[in-house]
């Protein structure tokens, strides 16, 4: 059965499956309607074209930064040089159930000087866009076991999002002999994947991971 878990929980991702090696981690969300408010509203005003948001995964060291800039896995390098991390391709609207994006893991292929997989979510080209999370809902990710596709776990996001540009989603990190996953939750005002790279040092101080 797969774990709920509430923001700032941690599951250990091998307990109940200890041949664990291989993961699909969803990512999901839908558009709302929305005028605008707040910082982003003064700013941006109301966008009206389709909400792009864009999973990422940032592959980091023990001290939370990057060891090359290929360590960034998004639509536009979608496979790490290890071939450990895949990402399935880009959904430019957020339509439709289920997962909008997917990213393959395979664990045994990570290499030893990454110790965690920091998944977040952009809305692309949102300065120009005038758009913030305020206009999506629904926004979730959840870690399934690929070989048996069996949902291990799952995190609805729930807080308010408004005036906020990306989503610190989650994170997969070693612990000892295992691998964890933590829910994150947590909104920022990074208007790019850039921006975010930058603060990764900040992202580690605030959340832990």
């Amino acid at each position: 059965m797969s774990i709920s878990l509430k923001k700032g929980e941690k599951i250990d991702l091998k307990k109940s499956n200890p041949g664990l090696s291989s993961l699909l981690v969803g990512l999901g969300w839908d558009p709302v309607t929305q005028k605008g408010g707040g910082f982003l509203s003064s700013l941006f005003g109301g966008g009206s074209a389709d909400v792009d948001c864009d999973a990422s995964v940032f592959m980091l060291n023990e001290k939370g930064q990057m060891n090359n800039s290929k360590d960034l896995i998004y639509f536009g390098n979608l496979k790490s040089t290890c071939k450990s991390i895949v990402h399935t391709g880009d959904n430019l609207t957020g339509d439709g159930d289920g997962d909008d994006e997917q990213i393959l893991v395979n664990l045994n292929k990570i290499p030893s000087n990454v110790d965690k997989l920091l998944f977040v979510v952009n809305i692309y080209d949102c300065v120009s866009r005038r758009q913030h999370f305020g206009m999506i809902k629904n926004a979730f990710i959840r870690v399934v076991d690929s070989d048996t596709n069996k949902e291990i776990a799952k995190y609805n996001l729930t807080d308010d999002y408004s005036d906020k540009t990306a989503l610190i989603v989650g994170t997969i990190y070693r612990y000892k002999d295992t691998w964890k996953f933590s829910a994150i939750g947590e909104g920022t005002r990074d208007t790019s994947l850039r921006d975010i790279r930058e603060n990764l040092a900040r992202v580690e101080c605030a959340y832990g991971v």
